[in-house]
């Protein structure tokens, strides 16, 4: 397992169940897309050094890392490392024989904390105790039925410390132990208990850390940057339409104002409409007055019409008015005073309004404009 998949994978186990196996594919998959030297520059792929000893005492260094497992020399025991390696985390590669290994269906819940449960399968599926033997799992298969295929690797403490003290002084910075295959290629898991594993401090680290906060100030500083930009915009927009509201609400008051005057008029040509004009009366008044009587005061209030003046025929001046069609009601007012110096008599008489005759269609073709 490679620094960043178990690092993810720890991640991963303190967020919940199977989380780890998701962030670990997760980060496999997003390095994937970075080219070999990128990812080398950013420490998302250091690889790892596996030290393993031969029986000529010498010890084959393999470096593996996305790429797969190559040679990268040999060393011998007390030979310090070059530069180029020196910074990778250091594994003991044990041969196949000496492990051994064992498959095991379990539930898919403990995927996640294997050492957990596999310290207490040990002594059932192995001829040893679990106390002599450093052991660890991997996942080799999921199931459709909820289970997972594991192989358990278990290898007997002496072998473990006896290829340990083949390395000599690179035993003391050891990440990990790990056990070969049949082909050579190795299982992918770590023999050596978590307290004994050391770790080298990733040279990039200091940078990716601060690539990461520039890339997030450099985001942040974009997304205040466009908000920013939204906002003058938005200001822009108000002061150029300033103006034309202006000038939309004068329209709108002059089209309150002329839908005022228009209602106005509605009005008085409805009030007309309901009753006579006063040319009208004046005209039927005159029509239906006789010679003989004089008007000194005519008054128009509302429907009411009253009429002050001299006639010698006041006595008959009511059934002339009730045959006017604008004139309803007419009565007189008071009693009749003989006038001394006319001769006539003085009287007071009043009437009501009548709305006017309908028109009728050959009277509205008369009035109306020849086309």
């Amino acid at each position: 397992m490679t620094p960043l998949r178990a690092r993810l994978g720890r991640v991963g186990a303190r967020l919940g169940p199977r989380t780890g196996g998701f962030l670990a594919w997760w980060g496999r998959s997003l390095a994937a897309w970075l080219p070999r030297p990128w990812r080398a520059a950013l420490g998302l792929d250091r690889g790892r050094l596996l030290l393993a000893p031969s029986a000529d005492g010498m010890l084959l260094l393999r470096r593996e890392d996305a790429d797969g497992v190559r040679a990268a020399g040999s060393l011998a025991p007390g030979e310090p490392l070059g530069d180029t390696l020196a910074d990778l985390p250091r594994w003991l590669l044990l041969p196949a024989a000496d492990g051994l290994r064992r498959p095991l269906v379990l539930p898919a819940a403990a995927g996640d904390r294997l050492r957990d449960v596999l310290a207490f399968e040990i002594d059932r599926h192995t001829p040893f105790a679990a106390a002599d033997v450093a052991y660890d799992a991997r996942i080799a298969g999921r199931r459709g039925d909820g289970r997972i295929d594991v192989d358990l690797v278990v290898v007997p403490m002496a072998r473990l410390q006896s290829g340990r003290a083949a390395l000599g002084p690179l035993a003391a910075a050891l990440a990990g132990v790990d056990l070969a295959g049949a082909d050579g290629v190795p299982l992918g898991v770590n023999l050596l208990a978590p307290a004994q594993r050391s770790r080298i401090a990733d040279p990039w680290r200091g940078w990716n850390l601060g690539l990461a906060a520039l890339a997030l100030a450099g985001v942040v500083f974009g997304l205040w940057q466009v908000l920013d930009n939204r906002r003058d915009a938005a200001d822009a927009f108000e002061q150029a339409l300033a103006p034309r509201a202006e000038q939309a609400a004068a329209v709108a008051a002059q089209r309150r104002e002329l839908e005022a005057i228009v209602a106005g008029q509605a009005f008085l040509d409805r009030a007309r409409a309901a009753r006579a004009t006063t040319v009208e009366v004046l005209d039927e008044l005159s029509q239906r007055l006789p010679d003989g009587t004089w008007l000194e005061k005519v008054t128009i209030e509302e429907k009411r019409v009253s009429l002050l003046g001299l006639s010698n025929e006041a006595s008959a001046l009511v059934g002339r008015l009730e045959a006017s069609p604008l004139l309803a009601s007419p009565a007189l007012a008071g009693v009749l005073q003989p006038d001394p110096r006319s001769g006539r008599d003085r009287f007071s008489l009043v009437a009501e309004l009548a709305p006017p005759p309908a028109a009728t269609p050959a009277t509205e073709a008369a009035d109306a404009p020849a086309r």
